[in-house]
């Protein structure tokens, strides 16, 4: 199969702008990917992820969604979609969905029943071999270690050998895991890209030999991510340092010193508002927007970060 593009780089796992009553907001999200194909360094953009508040989607929006950026796109970036289903035919049917929608590759997430029953290794290749037979590049995402969806190293050598899976979302949250699961795709296939998931510590999971970036935070501040990318290419870990220091409080005003949430969902839709990136920060509910506390520390990082407009 051939590849649909080099992945090597940062691709941003963009949010979904809402109306005040909720529905998508197609002229803000047009905007906002068209600002991120304008970014340095970013090479796709996917759509449907945590970030975009996936589980607050209905098939047919989520199709929405990747038409929406994909024609806003054409011509200048490819789209990602991600596959989040619970069964074969399931998965198939939004694959086809997303394709018709103009998505060039799928991120596809593990099924969240496996979150709580767990699944055999078997389960996992035959989940990618029903998607792959759309005929679109695969991206596998790696859920944290701590899941019981999360993949074995030997999984990951499996699916790097099939030749629709193209990259790996990796996000396992432990950073020995991370090590050895990286080794391991590169021993199955060394032409495969890897890309880092971990939102809250970028400079420590891209200085171990990946390919890049696919992370919600990226929507937010993909020229900041961009730059610490680049300087870890280069090897100026004292530049890279630099950069992750201006990062750092945005993280720790977004992701509150954890993973990524809904709430930090809605906390980085809110610090894209005071940067000027949407011009509103409306998240679906049950999801919360950020108490006024909140507010404060993101303004307090966002102006720390020289990005501050409202």
């Amino acid at each position: 199969m051939p590849t649909i593009q080099n992945y090597r780089g940062i691709v941003p796992a963009i949010a979904c702008p809402f109306t005040p009553d909720y529905r998508i907001d197609e002229p803000a999200l047009r905007r906002l990917a068209s600002w991120l194909a304008t970014q340095p360094g970013v090479v796709a953009v996917m759509t449907n992820g945590h970030t975009g508040e996936v589980f607050s989607l209905q098939p047919a929006e989520r199709a929405e969604v990747t038409r929406i950026v994909a024609d806003e796109l054409k011509g200048r970036l490819p789209v990602i979609s991600s596959i989040v289903c619970e069964g074969l035919r399931d998965a198939q049917e939004h694959a086809r969905l997303a394709q018709a929608a103009g998505a060039q590759a799928l991120d596809v997430m593990p099924p969240h029943h496996w979150l709580r029953f767990g699944f055999r290794p078997g389960h996992v290749t035959e989940y990618f071999e029903a998607i792959a037979e759309i005929g679109l590049d695969l991206v596998a995402h790696v859920y944290p270690a701590w899941t019981r969806a999360s993949y074995s190293s030997a999984t990951l050598a499996q699916l790097a050998q099939m030749p629709a899976v193209q990259a790996f979302k990796v996000g396992q949250r432990d950073m020995n895991r991370y090590a050895a699961d990286i080794r391991a795709i590169r021993g199955a296939d060394p032409s495969k890209a890897i890309l880092t998931c971990h939102d809250e510590y970028l400079l420590a999971s891209m200085v171990q030999g990946i390919d890049g970036a696919l992370v919600g935070f990226a929507t937010f501040i993909p020229a900041l991510i961009s730059d610490l990318w680049e300087a870890v290419k280069a090897g100026d870990l004292k530049r890279a340092m630099q950069i992750q220091d201006v990062i750092t409080p945005l993280k720790d005003a977004v992701y509150g010193g954890g993973e990524p949430t809904g709430e930090a969902h809605a906390r980085m839709k809110a610090g894209m508002y005071l940067a000027g990136v949407i011009d509103a920060p409306t998240v679906r509910p049950p999801t919360e927007a950020p108490t006024e506390a909140e507010m404060q520390a993101l303004r307090a990082a966002v102006a720390n970060a020289g990005l501050l407009k409202r």
